[in-house]
């Protein structure tokens, strides 16, 4: 027992070990598809993620953007060492509009889907100006030069630029192409060791399950754990999302039950409305075929059956569900409503007498009124007296029960025979199937729409109800055979 629970121990180990693998894995999958997206948000926020990690995606400062950028650290040299008035300064700030000119016809920010960045840059610019009705070209023109650098403050103005402008060219980049034609993306190297790791485990597990199941084949074996196919996949990899959450199930790191039990009741109730509607519509179309083809007359004539019939228990069933009937109607039923019976036949006794017009005269004498009563009353009860008797004779006497089986079967070989000769059977069939029609018609349908949620609760209900152990008290059950 304990070799047991140590085993189960490492097991259970063991998948969370691989369950947390699993789970690096898919981080560092999703970081790789967000960070081309977000990379501008991981550039204002953690630029050092950007420098290690954009090698990894072929990304490069784009060679435009960066003189850009680089001239403006110039020109803030230039001024400092020399001043804004300088000829090195203006020479410096012709530089920088023309580069801006260049910039809005070129586009370099259109190679990465970046356009909308560009046009960011204009607005803040003509903003900036307060000349929205001009060109971003001549709004450029107007921020590098001398006059206007001079007029603003030149501090203040380039602490705009390094606040609002530099900003959003910094984020423009080049990315590498590849011979194929894609942008070059090296995550491959990165989900390389985490590929063979799961591939190494998967092979793994194949070989233990082939070893205790030697009736599957190597690819059922391998199917057994289709799920972690998707974790060596070297594309889609955001379905590895699936084999995460059934790895942290098994290591009990999550609980999926909620989960699991509203997929199976999404699954069952996609699919029960269509499986009752074909399931129904099969069954009548099977009685239909069956009374089309004629087997309702074999039936009903019991000359030949088309499949022999086999008898388990020697039992007629019918026969003794027909008896076991009488008995509980005779003895149970009847000595229970025997009382309204008797109310039923004096209220017809006493009809009967008030039709009859001697009796009407003689209700005017004293005393008449009473007797009849107690004659109706009498009358009565001994005729439900002598009806019951008869029954409970009729059920006991053996003679009579063998009679009355006789009565039943000549009466059904009797109906058949009847109903075969006048031809009758032709228009219980037709209207046998007319009705079946009907039925599929107006109530399949119904069928089909049932709730099937409720369905679904009360079957798990049921299963609950049953898998939960009954407990038996000893002294109670000691007792109880004791007194048997």
């Amino acid at each position: 027992m304990k070799n047991i629970k140590s085993s189960k121990q490492q097991n259970l180990w063991f998948e969370r070990l691989m369950g947390i693998t699993a789970i690096v894995n898919l981080c560092l999958v999703l970081f790789d598809l967000s960070y081309v997206p977000w990379r501008d948000l991981y550039l204002r926020k953690l630029p050092q993620i950007t420098q290690i990690y954009d090698p990894i995606k072929g990304i490069e400062p784009h060679r435009d953007t960066k003189n850009y950028l680089e001239t403006v650290d110039a020109l803030e040299e230039q001024v400092n060492q020399t001043g804004l008035q300088s000829p090195q300064a203006k020479g410096k700030l012709i530089q920088i509009s023309r580069l801006s000119s260049e910039m809005i016809d070129s586009n370099p920010f259109a190679g990465v889907n970046k356009s909308g960045t560009l046009e960011k840059i204009k607005n803040r610019m003509r903003d900036r100006i307060n000349n929205k009705n001009k060109s971003a070209k001549q709004s450029f023109a107007t921020f590098w030069s001398q006059s206007y650098l001079s007029q603003n403050g030149w501090v203040q103005e380039i602490n705009f630029f390094n606040d609002r402008i530099r900003p959003l060219i910094a984020t423009n980049y080049y990315r590498q192409i590849e011979e194929s034609g894609e942008f070059v993306d090296d995550f491959w190297i990165i989900d390389l060791p985490f590929v063979i790791l799961f591939g190494v485990e998967l092979l793994g597990r194949t070989f233990l399950l082939k070893r205790r199941r030697p009736d599957l084949s190597w690819f059922e074996a391998l199917l057994w754990r289709w799920y972690d196919l998707f974790l060596l996949l070297p594309f889609w990899r955001l379905l590895r999302i699936l084999p995460v959450l059934v790895r942290l199930d098994q290591a009990q790191l999550l609980d999926l039950q909620p989960v699991r039990k509203q997929i199976h009741q999404g699954i069952v109730a996609n699919f029960a409305e269509e499986l009752t509607e074909v399931v129904v519509v099969r069954v009548i179309n099977q009685v239909q075929g069956s009374i089309q083809r004629g087997e309702l007359t074999h039936w009903l004539s019991q000359q030949e059956n088309l499949r022999p019939y086999i008898d388990i228990n020697n039992v007629n069933e019918v026969e003794a569900i027909a008896s076991l009937l009488v008995k509980t109607i005779v003895y149970q039923v009847l000595p229970e409503i025997q009382p309204a019976i008797v109310a039923i036949l004096r209220h017809n006794i006493e009809t009967v007498f008030h039709q009859v017009p001697v009796y009407r005269n003689l209700q005017n004498l004293p005393g008449v009124g009473q007797a009849q009563t107690q004659l109706s009353e009498q009358l009565a009860t001994q005729i439900t007296t002598n009806l019951y008797k008869t029954l409970v004779s009729a059920v006991e006497d053996p003679v009579g029960a063998k009679l009355t089986s006789k009565l039943v079967e000549s009466f059904s070989q009797a109906l058949g025979a009847q109903i075969k000769e006048k031809h009758v059977l032709s228009e219980i069939q037709s209207l046998l199937f007319d009705f079946l029609e009907e039925i599929k018609i107006n109530y399949v349908q119904r069928l089909s729409q049932e709730d099937i949620d409720q369905i679904i609760e009360q079957t798990r209900q049921l299963r609950t109800k049953a898998s939960v152990p009954v407990v038996v008290d000893k002294s109670t059950a000691l007792t109880k055979r004791r007194q048997g």
